[in-house]
C-alpha cells in the first residue's frame, strides 16, 4: 500500500515547459524560479547548510550548481564522492532547506575553475555513466529536487561549434536521465554564441549582466525559442578577479533594479554568483586573451553573500526586491570572525633540500623536459634539474625561446636563487655559475585556462630552454607531492625526531617556513594576511588554503574557515614562499578580508 501511495504522489509531481503560456509548469501550476549559483566545491562541507539557509532566507526558491568533473575524478577511473565532494549530501541538504536545484553537470563548466572542470582525459561517456545514475533519483519528477539539467556550458563560446558533440551529449543525458527531464543550454548574449551553443530538443537560455538591454537580450532568446519561459541562467551579480586586476565590483542598486525588471517580465533568473566561495588548493582557473592570466584564490565575486558567507548590502537590496509584495522574515546572520593576531614563523629550508621527502621514488631522467601531464602530476609544483654545460664567466641569458614555461619557473644554481621566468611576460633572465653546477627550476602550475580556444593548457616545461647559444638537455625531473607530505604532518612531526633544524634568517628563492597558532578555545572564521611576503602557498593543519600573491594583488588575505582550526591543539602553519620572505617572518590573522589592494599593476 505504501508503494501505491508513493506512486500516486510521484504521478502528481511534474516539471515541464508550458509553451502555450510561456512559463515553466510545476505540478500543473505556472512556476517562476528565482535562483542563485553556489558551488559546493568552493565551500567547506561544514558550511553548506548555513549558506543554503541564507539563500532561502533571502527569498530564493532554487539554487544552481556545477559538478566539476576533475573534483570528483582526480585520476582517470578513480571517483570521489565523499566528504567535501559528497554531491548527494549537498542535494539532500538543499532539499531539506526547501530549495529546488538547477544542475549543471558539464562535462565542461568554465566557472573560473581549473581547466573548466575537465580532467586531462576525454572519457565523457564513462564519467556520465558514473555521475548521471547517481543523479536520476534526485530529479524532481522522481521525488527529488532537480528541476532542470544543463547540457554542456556556454558551448557557443568554444571555437569548435560541433553539433555532433552536442547531439552525443543529448543522447547520453536522455539515456541516463530519461525523456521527461527538462534539458537546457546556456549561452552568452550574441548570435554566434547562441547559434553554436543551442540544439533542437534542448531549451535555449541566455546569460547577461546589469550592463545589458534586457529587452534586446530576451529578444535574442526569443529568436531561438519563440515560445516558452524567458530565462537568464547567469545574471552576473559581480565578476572574477585575476592577479593584478582591480577587485571587481558591480553596483548593488544596479543588480536589484535589473533583477526587479526581469522578475516583473515573468522571467526566470539565476544570479551568478550568489555566494562565490574560495578556490582552495590549486583549484583556480585562468584566462588567456592576450596573455595568460591566473584567477585569484578568493572567488568572492562581489556576490550577495561574501566569500565567508556573510550577507552584504547587495543581498539586502535583492531581498527587498524579492519580498517587495510580501512580508519578509529575519535577515540572514553573519558568521562570527576572530582576529587571532600575529604568528612568528621560522625557516625550515629550501625546497631542494627535501626532494627525498616530496619525491621518494626519485627523478625521471629525460633528454628533453617532460610536462606535468607526461609525469602524471596534474597540479602543484615539479622540480627540473640539469647541470651547466660550461663556465659562465659573466651573466648569461637563460631563455625560454618558445614561451614554454607554463607557468612560472624559479631558477637556482647550486642553491643560489637567480630569479624567475614567467609565461608570456618574462622569457629571459641572466644566470651565473660554473661548468657542472646544478641548476634547478621549480615549476609552478598556476591553474589551467578555463575558457576559450586555449583550454588544452599543458603545464611544466613544454620546450627546451637555451643557455646563451646552448640548448639545455639531460634533465632530472622530480614530481613533488608537497601536499601529501604536509597532510601527513611534515615538517612539524619530523621536527621532534631527526627533522629539520629551524633557521631564523629569511631568504630569497623557494623555501618553507613554519609556525604555530596556539589554541584559544575558539575556532571562528579568520583571514590570513601575509604582509610583505611575495608569492606562494599556505597550509593550515595540513589543508591547502590556496595561493597568496600580495605583491601582485588585489587579494591580500586568505579565508581560513573556522572548522579547520583546533580549539585545544596547536594549529600548524606551513608557508611555501617562492620568491622572497620578509625581514620579519610573521603572518597576521585578522577578522576581516582585504581583497581590493592592487600593488604592482602589470
Amino acid at each position: 500500500k505504501r508503494s501505491d501511495a508513493l506512486q500516486r504522489a510521484l504521478a502528481q509531481r511534474s516539471f515541464s515547459i508550458d509553451y502555450q503560456n510561456n512559463c515553466f509548469e510545476k505540478d500543473g501550476q505556472p512556476f517562476q524560479y528565482i535562483s542563485g549559483s553556489i558551488h559546493y566545491s568552493r565551500i567547506p562541507r561544514y558550511y553548506w547548510q548555513d549558506r543554503l539557509m541564507k539563500m532561502y532566507m533571502t527569498g530564493l526558491n532554487a539554487i544552481q550548481v556545477y559538478v566539476p568533473w576533475n573534483f570528483h575524478e582526480p585520476v582517470q577511473g578513480v571517483h570521489n564522492f565523499t566528504g567535501d565532494r559528497d554531491l548527494e549530501h549537498f542535494l539532500d541538504l538543499t532539499n531539506q532547506t526547501g530549495l529546488l536545484v538547477i544542475l549543471r553537470p558539464g562535462p565542461y563548466i568554465c566557472a573560473e575553475w581549473e581547466m573548466g572542470g575537465l580532467p586531462s582525459c576525454k572519457a565523457v561517456g564513462a564519467w556520465f555513466a558514473v555521475l548521471l545514475p547517481k543523479l536520476k533519483p534526485w530529479l524532481y519528477i522522481n521525488g527529488g529536487n532537480i528541476i532542470t539539467v544543463q547540457v554542456e556550458n556556454e558551448y557557443g563560446s568554444y571555437f569548435a561549434c560541433d553539433y555532433n558533440y552536442m547531439r552525443h551529449l543529448r543522447t547520453l543525458f536522455r539515456f541516463f536521465l530519461g525523456e521527461d527531464v527538462v534539458l537546457f543550454t546556456t549561452d552568452g548574449n550574441t548570435d554566434k554564441e547562441m547559434t553554436c551553443g543551442t540544439l533542437q530538443g534542448l531549451y535555449a537560455t541566455v546569460d547577461f549582466g546589469t550592463d545589458t538591454n534586457i529587452t534586446e537580450a530576451f529578444k535574442r532568446q526569443r529568436h531561438f525559442e519563440p515560445m516558452g519561459p524567458l530565462v537568464n541562467s547567469e545574471f552576473y551579480t559581480g565578476w572574477l578577479d585575476h592577479w593584478g586586476d582591480k577587485h571587481a565590483a558591480v553596483d548593488a542598486k544596479a543588480v536589484s533594479k535589473v533583477l526587479g525588471e526581469m522578475l516583473t517580465l515573468g522571467a526566470n533568473v539565476n544570479m551568478y554568483m550568489f555566494e562565490g566561495g574560495t578556490n582552495f588548493g590549486y583549484w583556480n582557473g585562468a584566462d588567456h586573451d592576450k596573455r595568460f592570466r591566473s584567477v585569484v584564490t578568493s572567488y568572492d565575486y562581489d556576490a550577495p553573500l561574501s566569500e565567508a558567507g556573510d550577507p552584504t548590502e547587495k543581498l539586502l537590496a535583492i531581498r527587498d526586491i524579492i519580498f517587495r509584495d510580501i512580508p519578509a522574515g529575519p535577515v540572514p546572520p553573519a558568521t562570527p570572525k576572530f582576529a587571532y593576531g600575529f604568528v612568528t614563523l621560522k625557516k625550515v629550508g629550501n625546497v631542494s633540500e627535501f626532494l627525498k621527502i616530496f619525491s621518494p621514488s626519485g627523478p625521471v631522467k629525460s633528454k628533453d623536459p617532460l610536462t606535468f601531464e607526461e609525469m602524471k602530476q596534474p597540479y602543484g609544483y615539479m622540480l627540473y634539474r640539469t647541470t651547466l654545460p660550461r663556465n659562465l664567466s659573466e651573466p648569461t641569458p637563460l631563455i625560454s625561446p618558445l614561451n614554454g614555461v607554463h607557468d612560472r619557473a624559479y631558477v637556482s644554481v647550486n642553491g643560489v636563487y637567480q630569479g624567475f621566468l614567467e609565461r608570456d611576460t618574462t622569457l629571459v633572465i641572466n644566470v651565473t655559475g660554473n661548468h657542472g653546477d646544478t641548476m634547478d627550476l621549480l615549476l609552478e602550475n598556476m591553474g589551467r585556462v578555463n575558457f576559450g580556444s586555449k583550454i588544452n593548457d599543458y603545464k611544466g616545461l613544454l620546450s627546451s630552454l637555451n643557455l646563451g647559444k646552448d640548448a639545455l638537455t639531460d634533465w632530472k625531473i622530480y614530481s613533488l607531492n608537497i601536499d601529501g607530505a604536509i597532510a601527513e604532518g611534515w615538517p612539524h612531526l619530523q621536527s621532534s625526531k631527526s627533522g629539520p633544524t629551524y633557521r631564523r634568517e629569511p631568504s630569497v628563492g623557494p623555501a618553507f617556513y613554519t609556525g604555530t597558532l596556539q589554541p584559544n578555545g575558539l575556532n571562528w572564521d579568520t583571514f590570513l594576511k601575509l604582509h610583505e611576503w611575495t608569492k606562494g602557498q599556505v597550509w593550515i593543519n595540513g589543508v591547502n588554503l590556496g595561493r597568496y600573491w600580495p605583491a601582485r594583488g588585489p587579494q591580500q588575505t586568505l579565508f581560513v574557515p573556522g572548522p579547520l582550526l583546533s580549539t585545544t591543539l596547536p594549529n600548524t602553519i606551513t608557508v611555501l614562499e617562492l620568491e622572497q620572505a620578509p625581514p620579519q617572518l610573521r603572518v597576521l590573522f585578522m577578522d576581516r578580508p582585504h581583497l581590493n589592494i592592487t600593488a604592482n599593476k602589470l
